[in-house]
């Protein structure tokens, strides 16, 4: 499988905080885990190889070849809620250094589960779980917002679509964890790399909800980015 997408002239936004315990680790001799937690961005759709399998590859070729595992605790439907009760058998239980946590998306998006928690409970869980998260002290934690496809760019789904995404935000700020914009990233490849919908959309899914071979891959490389870029400039020269 290729891991390396192709590359268009859009980046995703760095990081606002250093990882220092993935660093610490990095620094290290052993190997290192990663858990990826959230809904079918994060399992997987289809025969679509999921992002954090392909994130693992990446930073195993970027990282001198150190052994990284990106474990993958993503369930199809969930969202934060569902996701927080799992946090201490999924991933506290796995002693990772750092949990990228994919939230919002079926929260807002108007075919999700039947009572969709609302976006209220939706960040309270969310909080919660962050602050289950750090108890540890040893976990670094980055947040993944919405995909900007259009299930939840509807008229009956982009208003909340919108909200959710400040309200994500908004945690992040609070709780001072990082954030992967990945709604303004995917937004910025549709507008200015003119990338079309149909490139980004999953060919096989009528509702047009899920990423694409292609997205998913050029998500996974904008992780490794942000990620890499945080572990380098922590290096001393």
């Amino acid at each position: 499988m290729n891991t390396t997408p192709p590359q268009i002239p859009v980046k995703a936004l760095p990081l606002e905080h250093d990882l220092t315990n993935f660093a610490t680790r990095l620094e290290g001799t052993g190997p290192i885990r990663m858990v990826a937690l959230g809904s079918s961005s994060t399992a997987g759709e289809g025969d679509i190889p999921p992002y954090p399998h392909r994130l693992e590859m990446l930073l195993r070729a970027s990282l001198s070849n150190r052994w990284i595992d990106v474990l993958n605790r993503g369930l199809g439907g969930e969202e934060a809620p569902k996701e927080c009760k799992r946090i201490a058998s999924d991933v506290l239980t796995e002693n990772p250094c750092l949990v990228i946590w994919q939230i919002g998306t079926n929260c807002v998006w108007q075919s999700a589960p039947d009572n969709p928690p609302s976006q209220d409970e939706t960040i309270a869980e969310l909080t919660r779980g962050i602050d289950l998260l750090r108890q540890s002290g040893t976990i670094d934690i980055v947040l993944m917002d919405l995909q900007y496809l259009p299930a939840v760019l509807t008229p009956a789904t982009i208003d909340a679509s919108n909200a959710m995404v400040e309200a994500i935000a908004g945690v992040a700020r609070s709780k001072s964890v990082n954030l992967f914009r990945r709604f303004d990233l995917m937004k910025r490849w549709h507008d200015i790399g003119r990338v079309p919908f149909d490139r980004m959309v999953d060919p096989t899914d009528s509702a047009r909800l899920h990423q694409s071979e292609w997205a998913t891959g050029m998500v996974a490389a904008a992780l490794r980015d942000v990620i890499f870029d945080k572990v380098v400039k922590r290096r001393p020269s």
